[in-house]
């Protein structure tokens, strides 16, 4: 895909104008449909805090176009070759909406579903041929953390998902294939084990919220930036790697997961967590940490990923 070519983007919330932040630094023009008439102005911030995030990144591949806003999804996708929909997670909000843009899609775009909560198969019935449809799960936020889950069945056609992982990779992402349908994907499904565990932590009074979320930023946290669990345990056993680890420390790990809890948010454990969160943030606005974070991710980031 060349740089000028058109990329559509259905929905300007939060999700939505990230990626249209990162389709028009890879030189692409974009179309935004939202019904909201503030999305201009909306977008417009989200372009001035992303722009040099992404600069910094060595994403910035192409002239720089205006972006059209547009409040009909026909006239959005007409001509794109690519189309990320992140409208809100309501099955009927996105089968009626793809009903509305089949029959003005190009022969060959791709269209992708940024859905975290949904699956594919939910998905799919909203389309009467949906071979050219997929699943394409970003992080948030999709122009600075690399990953997207990419995933088709047997209803989508051959060489769509490898396009769809092409044109993310082309405009700097990082892709996985999920392969088998789960509730959560991948990512989501590790993250929610993690933060399980570290309820039942400060449940159980073993550490507050804070002392369990310094755990992980000032810990493992910092090695996952760099790898993934499994091979990361391939390397604390000198020579011997995974084989000679998982013979040194099968027990232990047997045991920690034979305790490790269940707990399920209710009424008493988000009030536990709130106030730890609360203790934790210290009067910080959100907007405040958020700049906070993203600069910090977007150093470790160019770090790792450049």
């Amino acid at each position: 895909m060349s740089g000028s070519e058109k990329v559509a983007v259905l929905g300007g919330g939060l999700i939505g104008r990230s990626w249209a932040a990162l389709f028009r630094a890879a030189g692409k023009s974009v179309a935004i449909f939202d019904p909201d008439p503030a999305t201009a102005d909306r977008f417009a911030h989200t372009w001035e805090s992303a722009a040099p995030v992404l600069d910094r990144l060595g994403l910035m591949k192409g002239a720089i176009l205006d972006v059209e806003f547009c409040a009909d999804p026909v006239d959005t996708v007409a001509g794109a070759v690519f189309v990320q929909e992140s409208v809100p997670e309501r099955i009927p909000i996105k089968h009626d909406l793809y009903a509305l843009i089949e029959p003005a899609l190009a022969p060959d775009s791709i269209v992708a579903s940024s859905a975290s909560g949904l699956t594919l198969s939910q998905l799919q019935p909203g389309w009467k041929d949906p071979s050219r449809f997929v699943l394409g799960h970003p992080f948030n936020p999709p122009h600075l953390i690399p990953l997207v889950e990419v995933m088709g069945n047997e209803l989508t056609s051959p060489g769509v998902v490898a396009g769809a992982r092409a044109f993310y990779e082309s405009v700097g992402k990082v892709t996985i294939e999920v392969r088998r349908e789960v509730p959560g994907h991948v990512a989501n499904r590790l993250q929610a084990a993690l933060w399980r565990e570290a309820i039942h932590l400060v449940n159980e009074g073993v550490a507050s919220v804070e002392d369990v979320d310094r755990a992980v930023s000032s810990g493992p946290g910092l090695r996952w930036a760099v790898m993934g669990p499994t091979t990361l345990f391939h390397l604390g056993a000198d020579e011997g790697g995974l084989a000679e680890f998982c013979r040194r420390y099968t027990d232990s790990f047997n045991t920690w997961w034979a305790d490790l809890g269940t707990p399920m948010l209710n009424e008493d454990v988000v009030a536990l967590l709130v106030a730890g969160v609360a203790t934790a943030v210290d009067g910080r606005s959100v907007d405040q940490m958020c700049a906070e974070r993203d600069e910090v991710l977007t150093n470790v980031v160019a770090a790792t990923h450049s």
